[in-house]
């Protein structure tokens, strides 16, 4: 008995130790934010003697960063709901409708995986000049869009294919319709893996950087990595505004995630067939 209350208190030490060591950075850089430029070349690693918002400030009115972050916002935003959209859809086709070319589909799909995309950024520049969706958010949406959906479909196939058959033949008794099953039945179960393909595209497109450097000209229309490039180069010296600038770029991620994460605890299909 002694030995598991060890070997479990050593279990808590390492998961304090190991969030400690990963959220310690993110406090640096919040308190660092606070402080002034001198207070951050004296003492690093201490605490702000005093808070100072100056830098949010000197951020918010010297470089256009709001309009970045709304840029950056829209797109992941939409890029996320495409890729939910489309991924449910065919996963929802794939993985419950048997048919002859069930395999090859599943496989076509995946094929998105295996071939980088950026091998193909001439032609793809191209396509996007020909369609006149240079400059445009549009033009990053749906690079976004197709880069996600190769692994959504496999995350969300799996999931559909661990569903029990009972619960979709006892709503097809009640007169559910296709809709109906996928939407109000199967959808509900299969959170985790929405919350996983949602946490994983939000963040692989608010901080991609390749490509709105390579489609966006316009200044209005950068995204938050491309716009902290400038600040960088323009403001590097100024590192409180950095930390800040850093500290308001992050903030969608943490929140995204840890809205999320909670899926990922939820049984949702703990005794839903008896």
């Amino acid at each position: 008995m002694k030995t598991n209350k060890s070997v479990r208190g050593l279990q808590y030490a390492a998961a304090y130790l190991g969030a400690l060591v990963s959220l310690y950075p993110i406090f640096l850089m919040l308190t660092s934010s606070l402080k002034t430029n001198i207070q951050i070349l004296k003492n690093p690693m201490s605490l702000p003697t005093s808070i100072s918002f100056a830098a949010y400030s000197k951020l918010v009115h010297q470089i256009p960063f709001f309009s970045y972050f709304w840029n950056s916002l829209v797109v992941s935003v939409v890029s996320v709901v495409l890729i939910l959209l489309f991924g449910v859809m065919a996963s929802f086709y794939i993985a419950r409708y048997p048919f002859r070319w069930n395999g090859a589909l599943f496989f076509f799909f995946l094929l998105g995986m295996m071939i980088p995309i950026k091998l193909g950024i001439v032609p793809l520049f191209l396509l996007m000049k020909k369609l006149s969706m240079l400059n445009s958010i549009w033009s990053l949406i749906s690079v976004y869009t197709a880069i996600g959906l190769p692994l959504a479909i496999l995350i969300l196939t799996g999931f559909f294919r661990t569903l029990p058959k009972e619960l979709e033949e006892a709503a097809r008794i009640d007169g559910s319709s296709d809709f109906g099953v996928m939407w109000h039945v199967l959808l509900p179960l299969i959170r985790p893996a929405l919350g996983t393909v949602m946490i994983m595209n939000f963040i692989m497109a608010w901080n991609d950087f390749f490509f709105p450097l390579i489609f966006i000209q316009d200044d209005a229309k950068k995204t938050i990595p491309v716009g902290m490039l400038s600040l960088f180069g323009q403001y590097s010296t100024d590192l409180s505004m950095l930390f800040a600038g850093l500290t308001l770029a992050s903030v969608p991620m943490m929140v995204i995630f840890f809205l999320a994460s909670k899926q990922f605890m939820e049984g949702m299909t703990a005794g839903a067939v008896k």
